[in-house]
């Protein structure tokens, strides 16, 4: 994404769904799946796929274990997704900026 052409917004980023995840997971070093699905207010399935999306993207890092006998995902954005949302916001803010008062 070239950051100075604010009508180039990363379509990885640029959507409700996967605004949220990656705004949630920008302030937190990581995150489980479970804490971010309660967070974002999606489901089981809405959450993985774009999860998955953002993983091939480098965006998102999955780091999957158990905890007993329970299976734990724990999620953190890389230093891709974060100069992605980064360069993302500054985007957005460019083009808001030009809208009129």
């Amino acid at each position: 994404m070239n950051a100075s052409d604010p009508t180039h917004l990363d379509r990885l980023i640029h959507e409700p769904g996967r605004l949220m995840i990656m705004a949630y997971l920008y302030v937190v070093e990581k995150a489980d799946f479970v804490f971010l699905m309660r967070q974002t207010g999606m489901t089981q399935g809405s959450l993985s796929s774009p999860l998955s999306k953002r993983e091939a993207a480098g965006y998102v890092e999955i780091e999957k274990s158990f905890k007993g006998k329970r299976p734990l995902t724990m999620l953190r954005l890389t230093d891709a997704g974060r100069t992605g949302l980064r360069e993302y916001r500054e985007s957005m803010s460019r083009v808001l900026d030009g809208i009129p008062d």
